[in-house]
């Protein structure tokens, strides 16, 4: 009986261990979104603690923006996002959950190679699907992960005021940048 149960741990103990070496990860991603329009002041934001993980062994990329992480160059935009836009009290997170089609870790390099990406993106309690491509590369033992997408904030239930809607671009350009690392 405890040569079977050594048997058992050391084959999970084998399988926890190869699993987590198919997991890349990083605290420190950026997400940046622009929604400027001409003549007006830059409404743009930067998160450069964004938390991403991407299971190389099937292609699944996931990633966790805290909405309170936002930066912008003017405070009081900052805080209209926080309160009025987003209700980061109410809505305090967003999250990408996708895959990557046809990845294989073995077809990388420092060149970036693209692939189709797509999943979902939720926020304020909202889902957007989201098709795109993303520019996969990998340098020493990091994978890097670039891609970008447009949303409108009608998607996410984001109530634009009137008096500011020629201020505000009807279309988001969103980037996301992951430097992963193995976990």
């Amino acid at each position: 009986m405890k040569k079977i149960t050594l048997i058992l741990l050391f084959a999970c103990g084998i399988i926890v261990s190869a699993s987590a070496q198919d997991k890349y990860l990083t605290k420190k991603g950026a997400i940046d979104f622009e929604a400027s329009v001409a003549a007006f002041e830059p409404v743009k934001a930067k998160h450069e603690s964004v938390t991403g993980i991407l299971n190389t062994a099937n292609g699944e990329i996931a990633a966790l923006a805290l909405m309170r992480g936002f930066r912008f160059k003017v405070a009081l935009m900052e805080e209209h996002f926080n309160e009025n836009y987003i209700e980061s009290e109410k809505h305090p997170k967003a999250t990408f959950k996708g895959k990557l089609e046809k990845f294989s870790i073995k077809d990388l390099s420092e060149t970036p190679k693209e692939f189709l990406l797509y999943g979902n993106v939720t926020m304020r309690g909202k889902e957007k699907a989201v098709k795109t491509t993303a520019k996969v590369s990998m340098k020493g033992d990091v994978i890097y992960v670039k891609t970008s997408f447009d949303a409108k904030p009608e998607e996410f239930d984001i109530d634009i005021p009137k008096v500011v809607s020629k201020k505000i671009s009807e279309t988001i350009h969103v980037t996301v940048d992951l430097g992963l690392k193995k976990k």
